[in-house]
């Protein structure tokens, strides 16, 4: 295309208010994140309706931010783009019903984007996507193993079967006596300890992709009770350093053996647990001795963003997959049916 599009993007799925503003869908000419943690943080975890509250509160001051620090007004915008799902529906909402006012008030097309795509997409924000794939998406959601032929081409090759990986982190952080969110408070621990414990790994049936952290959460759980019922010591350094041992264990075995077993030479990490420093090493030393293209992006962009969400919206906006003003807010969306109806 020769016209440069300007897209304004909202992301509302679960605790973080954004607002962006991303040309050709790679150049972030602003990206506002208002975060919620310290609201969350004496509940232990997001609270849906306070979320949904602090939404209402912040998406209008969103979108004047980032139309002041993009410096354009909205009618150099080219089309408005927002979270559809999955996430929290009261909180997707929030930022639905304010895209379709923007879209409405301004005479822009709508662009429905899914979050998971998002996360994928902002790998575009700093590297170019080298097709075919794999992309893995590791968040307090989600946990899914997709392979990428072509733009906003999804096909899942493995999804958790219970808890989301970034779930397991929070409930572990909480029994050992961590504060919320518990992913970057186990992941600086676990630095410090030593893996006295060998806890379980998932690794499920033969030549399966899927992911299961119930049982390494239950065995986490049942350990701590039992050294605290005996009297003994448990030093949460130690459950750290073993339950991150066992996450990163499988998490990286799993995806390395996608990209032999499906002969790409690209590998994408993504989501919130993306910014572990466990993970991001492990990953880093396999795909160097291996010669596997890795990215994983920085640590503003693993964590939800609505710049994440402009990068995607731009492959959309080509495809021209716009919506009406009844579109509505799902907390489940399939991303392969989702893959069908784009493309």
């Amino acid at each position: 295309m020769t016209k440069d599009i300007k897209i304004l993007s909202i992301e509302t799925s679960c605790d973080e208010t954004a607002c962006s503003i991303i040309k050709n869908g790679k150049e972030i000419l602003s990206n506002v994140v208002v975060s919620q943690i310290d609201s969350h943080k004496r509940f232990g975890g997001v609270v849906p309706e306070v979320a949904s509250r602090h939404h209402v509160e912040s998406i209008t001051l969103v979108i004047e931010e980032a139309l002041q620090k993009a410096e354009i007004s909205p009618d150099e915008l080219d089309a408005v783009a927002v979270t559809e799902g999955p996430g929290l529906i009261g909180a997707l909402l929030v930022g639905i019903n304010a895209a379709k006012a923007f879209s409405f008030a301004h005479d822009l097309p709508l662009i429905p984007v899914h979050h998971i795509a998002g996360h994928i997409y902002a790998s575009e924000l700093e590297e170019q996507m080298n097709f075919p794939l794999i992309a893995l998406v590791v968040s307090g959601g989600h946990t899914e193993l997709l392979l990428m032929k072509s733009h906003l081409e999804f096909e899942v090759i493995g999804e958790t079967r219970d808890d989301a990986v970034g779930e397991a982190y929070d409930k572990v952080a909480r029994v050992i006596g961590l504060p919320y969110p518990g992913g970057p408070h186990i992941d600086r621990l676990s630095s410090e300890g030593t893996d006295e414990f060998n806890f379980p790994r998932a690794y499920l049936e033969k030549g399966s992709y899927d992911f299961s952290f119930s049982g390494l959460k239950s065995a986490v759980i049942n350990t701590h009770h039992n050294y605290s019922q005996k009297g003994l010591e448990v030093k949460p350094e130690n459950v750290a350093c073993a339950f991150q041992n066992s996450v990163v264990d499988v998490i990286t075995d799993k995806a390395m053996k996608a990209v032999r077993e499906y002969g790409v030479e690209h590998l994408i990490v993504a989501g919130g647990v993306a910014a572990n420093s466990g993970l991001r090493n492990r990953f880093e030393s396999l795909c160097s001795k291996q010669e596997v293209k890795l990215h994983i992006p920085a640590l503003k962009y693993c964590t939800d963003n609505a710049a994440m969400i402009g990068a995607a919206a731009y492959q959309l906006y080509l495809k021209e997959y716009f919506t009406g003003l009844d579109l509505n807010g799902r907390s489940f969306i399939d991303i392969e049916t989702y893959s069908t109806t784009v493309l």
